[in-house]
Formats: structure tokens, C-alpha cells, sequence
């Protein structure tokens, strides 16, 4: 070596370098990565897809990630109506009938005088028309005895009912005793609650959520009527994800400039507005939806369909109605 010149003993070291250099990468592939050390990859849940979620930029799906938030507080009081008229209306469902009886006023202000949920009639072995005809009799005379003029009570069969054999059975003897039936479309049932559950004061600021067991319904003004999959979507076997990436994409149409409150109602939402009402309040704030556990399949379910609404939109001012129903807002419509 100490014969070689200055220049040789330098390709023989830039040599040597190199061998060791091409060695290690062979051996030690990894080696200086930024992947080594890395955590294996999150597995997806069963059933669920693997499509990126809407907005994400390729990114894999956010849903479930259960942010949370402070929501922002809610004071408003429902104008009531001066004076007025009482109207009722029933819901046909095929294990029974939800009932509500209303004042209104020339305005259209209203106030619910009385609920009754769950009434049954299909269960108690009427099994004949015969049956039917009287029992619901009892159930129309109740309302005329509380002050509801025949003529102001009305018939409606939900979206989600009017498949259902016996649904069509009740239909067919209330025609025969004078009264139309009517059949709603989902479109119709969100106009109804938009129409009974956004006040006023709200239309432009505001939009409306109903969570039903069959399918769910966002709707705002003008004319922003969109349905996804309901609370019970588990019994079709959809996954989670599937049913939160669509209500998210549909969720994500409601306008910017009128997500600031949601009014939000249907079965999950009375549930958890259960947990927190004060008193008899209209009006109960809900909680971000990571702030609850659930308590069964369908509420699992409802909190899913929650969280994706309220990602899509940033919406923070949830607000369940006590007194609002899609039914009311079709005597509103009248």
C-alpha cells in the first residue's frame, strides 16, 4: 500500500465503501426505512368495506372514530297559539298506533295538548273487520271526547307500515267508516318534520333529522328532502360503515349556512334525550354522540347514523323536540 499512489488509495477505499454499502442493503433491506418500527396495519372491522371515505382524498375511512365536542347551548321558546282549534291525528303502524291532538291556531302556531304512543289494536285479537271497526270506534270516540271534531281527525300510514297486511286491513275499515287514509312517501314524511319541527326563527339557520327505526330522514328549506337507512339497519345484516359513509355523503349536502342547529327526533334520539330532559322541557340539548353508550343493537345503530351527521355537517347544537312529529306536520300542511 505504501507503493500505491494517492489516487489508487482512494478508488480502493471508494471500492471497499461501496461493497460494504451494497452488502448491508442486501442483507438489512429495512434498514433505515421510514416504515421500520411501524405498527401493523389497523384490521378492518367484519362485514365493513374498504372504499375511502367521502372527502378524504384516497385516506381510509374515519368512521367510528368518535369525536367528541361541547355543544353549544340552546334558548329558544315555541311560540304558542292564541285561541285556536283542536285537530288530531293517528299514525297506523302495524304494532300499533301513535296518536297526538293539537291546538292551532290561524297562524299555524300550535301546542300539543295530547300524545299517546303505542296504542294497540292489532294486538288484542281483532281478528275479524267486525273487530277492527270497533275498536277503532273506541279509539276515534276517545279523541271526539277530549274536544277533536270528527272531521278534524286524520289518518296516516307511514312509509315503513303500509307493507305490513294488517296496516291494510285497519286501512280498508276506516274507509268504510268515512275516513281517507293517507299513504306517505319517505320525501313526504321529511317535509312533514321539517315542516312540524323547524321553527320559524330557525329556517334559515337550522335543518332537520328524523332517525326512524326504517329509515332516516334529513331535510332543510327549500326543499332539501333526503332519506338513508334507518336505526334498525342491522336486521338487514348492512355494516356499520356502509350505513355510515352513506348518511355522511347525504349529510354532507345540507347547505353550510344552515348547519348551525339540528333538529333532530325519532326513536334513538327520544331515547337519549331521556337521559337529560329537565322537567317537562320542549326542548332538550343533546350530547355529542361519543358522550353516550349504548344501550342495545338499536341504539348502537342510531349513534352510528348520529356520528355521521354530525361529522358531515359540524353541527354542535343538536336539539330533540319533544312535541314535534311527522304527523303533525301533516296537519300543518293542511
Amino acid at each position: 500500500m505504501a507503493r500505491l499512489t494517492t489516487f489508487s488509495r482512494l478508488l480502493i477505499t471508494a471500492a471497499i465503501v461501496a461493497a460494504v454499502f451494497f452488502g448491508v442493503r442486501h442483507f438489512f433491506p429495512n434498514l433505515g426505512s421510514s416504515d421500520a418500527g411501524a405498527p401493523p396495519p389497523v384490521e378492518q372491522p367484519a362485514g365493513s368495506s374498504q372504499t375511502p371515505a367521502a372527502g378524504t382524498n384516497g385516506t381510509s375511512s374515519t368512521w367510528g372514530k368518535q369525536s367528541s365536542y361541547t355543544p353549544t347551548p340552546f334558548n329558544f321558546t315555541a311560540p304558542v297559539p292564541a285561541g285556536g282549534k283542536l285537530k288530531g291525528v293517528v299514525e297506523l303502524g302495524s304494532a300499533g298506533f301513535n296518536s297526538f291532538i293539537i291546538r292551532m291556531d290561524a297562524q299555524k302556531n300550535w301546542k300539543l295538548e295530547k300524545a299517546e304512543f303505542g296504542v294497540s289494536l292489532v294486538k288484542e285479537n281483532l281478528a275479524t273487520d267486525d273487530d277492527i271497526k270497533s275498536g277503532l270506534k273506541r279509539f276515534i270516540n276517545d279523541m271526539i271526547s277530549f274536544g277533536v271534531g270528527k272531521k278534524d281527525i286524520h289518518f296516516v300510514i307511514s312509509s315503513g307500515a303500509k307493507k305490513e297486511a294488517v296496516t291494510q286491513q285497519i286501512s280498508t275499515a276506516l274507509k268504510g267508516m268515512g275516513y281517507f287514509v293517507n299513504e306517505v312517501t319517505p320525501q313526504q314524511e321529511a317535509k312533514y318534520a321539517l315542516r312540524a319541527a323547524l321553527p320559524d326563527a330557525y329556517q334559515n339557520k337550522g335543518f332537520v333529522v328524523d332517525i326512524g327505526s326504517g329509515n332516516t330522514k334529513i331535510s332543510w328549506l327549500p326543499g332539501g328532502a333526503l332519506e338513508s337507512y334507518g336505526a334498525k339497519y342491522y336486521q338487514d345484516n348492512m355494516s356499520d360503515e356502509t350505513v355510515f359513509q352513506d348518511v355522511k355523503r347525504k349529510a354532507a349536502m345540507v347547505p353550510s349556512n344552515l348547519r348551525g342547529t339540528c333538529f333532530i327526533i325519532g326513536g334513538v334520539p327520544y331515547d337519549l334525550a331521556k337521559q337529560t330532559r329537565n322537567g317537562k322541557e320542549r326542548y332538550t340539548l343533546l350530547k355529542a354522540p361519543a358522550d353516550y353508550t349504548p344501550d342495545g343493537a338499536k341504539q348502537k345503530s342510531g349513534l352510528n347514523i348520529y356520528q355521521a351527521i354530525a361529522e358531515a355537517t359540524g353541527c354542535k347544537q343538536f336539539v330533540f323536540d319533544w312535541d314535534a312529529n311527522f304527523t303533525i306536520g301533516f296537519l300543518l300542511n293542511l
